[in-house]
């Protein structure tokens, strides 16, 4: 019988495949979601039950519409509490008032842009994947314009790189709200 060794970074490496990873997020974007967990389990599931139950009171399951109907909304449900309990689970909640960090662009700062080019101003809140949103003005970590500035201080000149092509701003501003 011939034993095949494994390096230590192969051990390395499968334990850490197997660890869960913490994704950022703030505070608000937490609560948020707690929000929501608790809506739809004290609100949403509830009502959902009883809209089994009274289908299944009308008689033939085979073809009662509104029952298949229930539990579709049921199993999507579900599969959103399971999404948000394991975000929460997996979240490195991060709130941004207390850290000592207070000159450069960190998560959870809101960012004020000038683009160089068409000098038009831009504010930005750099947050989680699952908290960002463009017309709200926060954007995601892991986008190329959070990526440039990332630990960058007030009146340094960045370039991005966009679909558009290379796009160069300047940080006015920093606060850390």
């Amino acid at each position: 019988m011939i034993k095949q060794l494994i390096s230590p970074f192969e051990i390395i490496y499968r334990i850490i495949m197997t660890l869960p990873i913490k994704v950022p997020m703030t505070v608000h974007g937490a609560n948020k979601l707690r929000t929501e967990l608790d809506k739809l389990k004290r609100e949403i599931r509830p009502r959902i039950v009883k809209a089994i139950e009274e289908a299944r009171a009308h008689g033939d399951l085979r073809e009662n519409a509104e029952y298949h109907a229930a539990k579709e909304q049921q199993g999507m449900v579900e599969a959103r509490i399971r999404d948000i309990e394991y975000k929460l689970s997996n979240a490195n909640i991060i709130d941004i008032s207390k850290l000592a960090v207070k000159d450069i662009v960190v998560f959870g700062t809101t960012v004020y842009l000038l683009n160089l080019d068409t000098e038009e101003k831009s504010v930005y809140q750099i947050v989680g994947d699952d908290e960002a949103n463009i017309k709200e003005g926060r954007i995601s970590i892991n986008s190329p314009l959070s990526r440039a500035i990332i630990g960058k201080k007030v009146g340094t000149e960045v370039e991005v790189t966009t679909p558009g092509g290379i796009v160069a701003y300047e940080i006015l501003q920093i606060d850390y709200i």
